[in-house]
């Protein structure tokens, strides 16, 4: 299975060949984000699938909030251009979770621990919110799943 960052360098040909002059910039663009980060330390690291997912999240939220901002500005073009790259790089994204997906989610981990013998309270939120956060990662919001995790053991 390739990576994420395999991915996308493989589909630069791909937007090459089909002479798609939006995705291929936002690709590159994407692609020299990554190798920034990478190299932007003491020490060059390599970015894993959960890294590259996260900054290909910030990477599109970037865009839709410029095209905000061009949209109340009264400059239509260059919104619709933000939001063609963040359609294109939110086709990388994983496919986002609903909230009743995550209430599943989180009310199995919350069964495994009972199950485990351990005493759930709000003391607990940590415990739950590991597994939790592992399995929904990129997909859903953090502060959200911490909601919803709350509410759960304040039922308990």
């Amino acid at each position: 299975m390739t990576t994420l960052k395999e991915r996308l360098h493989a589909d630069v040909v791909n937007h090459m060949k089909d002479r798609n002059k939006v995705a291929l910039t936002t690709v590159r663009n994407v692609l020299g984000e990554i190798e920034t980060r990478e190299k932007s330390g003491k020490t060059p690291i390599v970015l894993d699938d959960a890294q590259v997912t996260a900054l290909l999240q910030k990477e599109a939220a970037k865009r839709r909030d410029t095209a905000r901002i061009y949209t109340e500005a009264g400059e239509a073009e260059r919104a619709a251009a933000e939001i063609a790259e963040a359609e294109v790089i939110e086709a990388y994204l994983p496919k986002p979770l609903t909230a009743a997906e995550v209430e599943t989610i989180v009310d199995e981990a919350i069964a495994a621990l009972k199950a485990d013998g351990v005493e759930l309270s709000m003391r607990q939120l940590g415990a739950v919110m590991k597994p939790v956060t592992a399995t929904v990662a990129g997909r859903f919001d953090g502060k959200a799943v911490s909601e919803i995790v709350r509410n759960r053991l304040a039922q308990q």
